[in-house]
């Protein structure tokens, strides 16, 4: 299996330092059942190419399990799917995690990409290729491999020359690569249990969610294993990125006919009614689910969405189709930015628990001392709703990337803390079915300046 990342931005060979390997040494790293080999056929200033190339122990591979003949007989040596996968993130760890201790500035910059497969396993061919890459912002060129040249009657197989091109930063590229290959194979070579659910929903966290063949590729990936799916999906509907019309297909509360995520959507539009907003902040915005939602409210007149991920706010650029009312910014929410200030109301859904606690003080300022709108919602996970869901175990956070989630008197303590420290006054509403001992899954804060009150 050959896998080849190119490209000619100046210098190309800083790619070297975000994929962790330098383009002077070859590197290999060992498998379960092979070994997987970084190298560079060309490292220029102007043209980078990093390939990687995997080679399968074929008795190694039957160790690994299987069935009948399908232990013996089958592409893993020779076609890109689930092992070029695991292959991907063994030798890539610190670039899927997006980290780089040397040039952390590279990390979130992104990079005239093009990516190669010269044999890549497609159930559903070329076309379910373009169905997945293209809405991420790639170009793809999938050319079907016949099943014999010397006899084209037989007609293609299953698998196809892959060529992608797009500007992607690197640590999503191998995160769309990571989940994608394998979803395309529709097929893997090792157990899948709720552990691979959450291996999917962190390598997809910021644009899975937002992708219009989330379900296909959720089903694919998990080999369409029910309960394991349910879990995933209703774990990206938890993620807020799912768009309206879709939502009522993954339910997140049994017995329910509307999805939390939906319950919260019409919770914020609610009370921005209530307090008259017509400019309105959606912090952490993602891939723009709240934000469609509101765009259809004519009421509002100026809708900026704020986000630290340039790959989710491509999505939602796409999804909103040039709104003339939509603005959309790439920001951390940590960070005072003053052109944020003069706002009716900003809503924080279901952000401020992916926030570092030690930088809660920061987002404080940031969203309540310089940007100072007259409203500030702010929606985060009831801790205490936790047991109640089936596929949730117990200790366990809703999402991958939770830094924490409150009670509803850890809750309180936060806001009532940053009421009283910043001139706003607090009440809290309760977000879906309210359970008498452990309350709603969802809770609200609505903050209101003082003098806005007083008024």
């Amino acid at each position: 299996m050959l896998l080849t990342i190119t490209t000619t931005r100046n210098p190309a060979t800083d790619l070297g330092f975000l994929l962790h390997k330098h383009p002077e040494k070859a590197q290999s790293v060992a498998l379960s059942a092979g070994t997987a080999h970084v190298f560079y056929p060309v490292a220029t200033p102007d043209r980078c190419t990093a390939a990687l190339f995997v080679e399968i122990d074929p008795v190694g591979l039957v160790r690994g399990g299987g069935t009948s003949l399908t232990q013996y007989v089958n592409d893993r040596p020779y076609a890109g799917g689930s092992y070029l996968a695991v292959a991907l993130r063994a030798a890539f760890t610190t670039a899927l995690a997006g980290r780089c201790a040397a040039r952390p500035d590279l990390v979130e910059e992104a990079f005239d990409l093009e990516i190669h497969l010269p044999s890549l396993s497609a159930r559903g061919g070329p076309e379910v290729v373009h169905k997945l890459f293209e809405p991420l912002g790639w170009r793809v060129s999938a050319t079907p491999i016949p099943l014999d040249p010397q006899f084209p009657q037989w007609g293609d197989s299953r698998y196809v020359d892959l060529r992608l091109a797009g500007t992607q930063r690197v640590a999503d590229a191998l995160r769309h690569l990571y989940v994608l290959l394998p979803a395309l194979d529709g097929d893997k070579h090792y157990w899948v249990g709720q552990d691979e659910a959450d291996k999917l929903l962190r390598a997809g966290d910021g644009w899975l969610a937002g992708h219009p063949e989330r379900t296909l590729i959720t089903n694919r990936y998990l080999e369409r294993r029910r309960p394991v799916v349910t879990y995933a999906l209703s774990r990206l509907a938890e993620a807020d990125d799912v768009p309206a019309e879709a939502e009522a297909l993954v339910t997140e509360v049994p017995d329910k006919p509307e999805s939390l995520a939906s319950q919260r959507h019409g919770s914020v539009l609610a009370a921005l009614r209530a307090v008259g907003a017509r400019r309105v902040l959606d912090l952490g915005c993602g891939s723009g689910a709240l934000l469609r939602v509101l765009e259809k409210e004519r009421s509002f007149t100026e809708l900026v969405g704020v986000d630290v991920s340039s790959s989710a706010l491509d999505i939602a650029e796409k999804r909103l189709k040039g709104s003339a009312r939509v603005t959309l910014r790439q920001s951390a929410l940590t960070y005072a930015d003053p052109a944020l200030a003069g706002f009716d109301a900003a809503v924080l859904m279901e952000v401020v628990e992916h926030v570092d606690a030690d930088r809660l003080p920061a987002l404080e300022h940031a969203v309540f001392g310089v940007a100072a709108p007259r409203t500030v919602l702010v929606t985060t996970p009831n801790a205490e709703y936790n047991r109640l869901f089936e596929f949730l175990p117990m200790g366990h956070f809703r999402h991958a990337d939770h830094r924490f989630e409150w009670t509803r008197a850890e809750f309180r303590a936060w806001a009532d803390g940053v009421a009283t420290r910043r001139g706003y006054d607090v009440r809290y509403l309760p977000i879906g079915p309210e359970d008498q001992e452990s309350g709603p899954p969802t809770q609200m804060a609505v903050f209101t300046t003082q003098k806005e009150v007083a008024a």
